[in-house]
């Protein structure tokens, strides 16, 4: 993968130890014919590879990656560690990952063992080894890829072995047991401990664990699981140079804050429908800047449905991968891949889509695939050009919020979700947006939010309360700030004293409002209010936001305050149902004044990219109705050439254009 050429995959996974010499000969064959130009592999294939301890042949596959080379078709060989074969757990129950409910998983499907078992960890290395060492030199590889889906399938394990390694874990954090008890507050419930192996595992009790015991445990075992990425890394770069990477997915059970900082570029794997196509963008707003120097990859998505033997998701309408390819490149990406190649013909995944069928025929998704291919074609030179324009607003993302929310769920909510639903606002503003984890520098931009953030980290709030001092805008909330570190509720203040003094305010009240008489007004309209809530008293700041009535009327529950060249905005409550998505669209374009975003019609997406010309878009209707941008001044289309004037450009379903203002 050479960056300097900035060249753009196209590309499947493929898994030929599936298939005879002649159906593969057929497959890289229209591979060709669909301007496939990338495939990955070896992911699930370690009984192939070694079918018996240390009696490895990578033959095959070097086979399969001549033929593919011979094809002008580069290969991402991936390291088989999320599929053990059978005679790396039979006999040895020991070896098998174990859920919180102390149930032992079996051999089969995938993610079955515990990555932190020692053995494991030793036949990791040999074949790890033995596949960098076989293939390094290939010509036709051009990445690897770390396992697969690290942690999709399970969470935390709870073995022996996970066991005594997180009890060295909190010895290295915690120095001694007083420590550790005073910062969990475990005084309570007699939940105090005289030594590190007296703290259990959090497996199923009567009611619940500390929270601080259950955060700390998914920390150990994000931290674990970077480390087992880690061992591998070190094995390969002994023998190859090629970039690495690992697939991951929002939903896995890790911190790609930690976890993608080894990695040479990130990549995702992605099934949302073609009536959720904000999941995808979201996606791409945020994997543009895991990685903010390096273009990121779409590892996996649908041509056409995701699904398995429990069921499946709805088929994509015709035209919607092209419009889905053409958003992830302009958004930043560098490939655009599908899972899979030919649909399997035995197993869990035999009703998930594919561009091939089981018997070698077109599937429902193969000519999207084709219109991607020659769509890629003509939008690469534009691509080659330019590059993705950093947005005037960003959008804290934490997987450790997400770990707090796992273990505090309050009103069984879902990170995810509550980020989803936060970033489609945001998304339905027009206003163009990042994603940004903690460690992202905040300087550059005009506007950061940090909603739904328990924790809010000190390295964090240094940085932005001298973006907010440099003359920034802060959004603060909601269910932002009220837990410490350590998951224990603040004791100095409701959201910290710290926090509390820099946005001027005190809280009076946290309880949830959720279906009571709580309402509030804000911005000349009137909504319910949700969630579990701070309300303020001011100490500096302005009230934005009132209760009505409920049981703290007249306390708010929206300030601004401002600080240095800037401001700070701390809502302390969630706006529910319609009126409330209208208070916070206003609250956006309050604090986004002098911010400008194109005029899109709803369900298109305008993404901006810079060449040595300046800004211009890639206009794309994502949602199958049609769209239009309405323009002032004179732009030009940069596929076609044709010039337009004032007024409105129109998009069929799913088409795209690609725009530059010329005044």
């Amino acid at each position: 993968m050479n960056r300097n050429t900035k060249k753009f995959y196209h590309g499947a996974a493929y898994y030929p130890e599936l298939w005879s010499p002649a159906e593969r000969v057929r497959d890289i064959q229209q591979m060709k014919e669909l301007n496939i130009n990338v495939v990955r592999m070896g992911e699930f294939a370690w009984s192939t590879m070694e079918p018996e301890p240390d009696m490895i042949s990578l033959d095959f596959f070097i086979e399969t990656m001549d033929m593919l080379h011979q094809a002008g078709i580069s290969t991402v060989f991936c390291t088989p560690t999320p599929t053990p074969p059978v005679w790396l757990t039979h006999g040895h129950p020991e070896r098998l990952h174990v859920n919180e409910k102390g149930e032992r998983m079996n051999h089969g499907a995938r993610q079955h063992i515990c990555t932190n078992n020692g053995y494991f960890r030793e036949r990791t290395a040999v074949i790890v080894e033995a596949i960098a060492k076989k293939l390094s030199g290939h010509p036709g590889l051009i990445a690897w890829q770390i396992d697969n889906e690290f942690k999709g399938h399970v969470s935390e394990c709870h073995c022996d072995t996970c066991r005594d390694l997180w009890h060295v874990w909190l010895k290295k954090n915690y120095g001694n047991i007083s420590s550790l008890n005073d910062s969990w507050g475990n005084a309570l419930w007699s939940q105090t401990y005289q030594n590190f192996e007296q703290i259990p595992v959090p497996l199923t009790t009567p009611f619940a664990h500390n929270p601080s015991l259950s955060t700390a445990f998914r920390r150990f075992h994000r931290e674990a699981i970077c480390e087992f990425q880690s061992e591998q890394i070190k094995v390969i770069r002994k023998y190859s140079s090629a970039p690495i990477t690992h697939n991951s997915n929002l939903r896995h059970y890790i911190d790609h804050n930690q976890q993608c900082k080894e990695l040479d570029f990130a990549s995702f794997d992605d099934y949302h429908d073609c009536d959720n196509y904000h999941g995808m963008m979201m996606n791409y707003d945020l994997w543009r800047n895991i990685k903010p120097d390096v273009p990121f990859w779409v590892m996996e998505t649908s041509p056409s449905h995701n699904g398995c033997i429990f069921g499946y998701r709805r088929t994509h309408r015709h035209r919607y991968l092209a419009a889905e390819a053409v958003a992830a490149y302009a958004s930043g990406a560098e490939a655009f891949c599908y899972w899979l190649w030919r649909q399997q013909h035995s197993g869990v995944e035999m009703p998930h889509g594919a561009i091939i069928t089981s018997w070698g025929t077109p599937h429902t998704g193969y000519d999207d695939v084709k219109e991607v291919g020659r769509t890629l074609d003509k939008i690469s030179p534009v691509l080659k050009s330019s590059r993705p324009a950093q947005a005037d607003i960003g959008i804290i993302y934490s997987d450790m919020a997400r770990a707090f929310f796992l273990t505090e769920p309050i009103e069984g909510l879902d990170y995810l979700e509550l980020m989803s639903d936060w970033y489609r606002i945001v998304a339905e503003t027009g206003f163009h947006r990042d994603l940004l984890l903690e460690d992202n520098p905040l300087d550059s931009y005009k506007v950061i939010m940090t909603p739904f953030l328990p924790y809010i980290a000190e390295q964090l709030q240094d940085k932005a309360e001298k973006f907010v001092r440099n003359g920034g805008t802060w959004i603060i909330g909601p269910l932002s700030g009220g837990r410490t570190f350590e998951h224990t509720a603040h004791t100095d203040a409701g959201l910290g004293s710290r926090l509390e003094q820099f946005a001027g305010i005190k809280t009076a009240f946290m309880f949830s409002p959720t279906n009571s008489e709580e309402t509030g007004e804000a911005l000349g309209i009137e909504a319910p209010l949700s969630l579990w809530s701070s309300f303020f008293e001011l100490d500096g700041a302005e009230a934005v936001g009132k209760v009505c009535n409920g049981r703290c009327p007249g306390k708010v529950f929206l300030t601004e305050h401002s600080v240095g060249k800037g401001k700070i905005v701390m809502l302390g409550s969630m706006p529910e149902g319609e009126t409330g998505r209208e208070m916070l669209k206003r609250l956006i374009f309050r604090y986004t004044n002098g911010i400008d975003k194109p005029e899109v019609s709803p369900g298109t997406e305008a993404i901006p990219r810079l060449d040595s010309n300046g800004l211009f878009y890639f206009l794309v209707n994502m949602n199958g109705q049609g769209g239009s941008i309405k323009i002032n001044g004179i732009c030009s289309d940069l596929i076609t050439g044709k010039k337009y004037q004032s007024g409105q450009i129109l998009l069929e379903p799913y088409e795209y254009r690609i725009i530059r203002p010329e005044n």
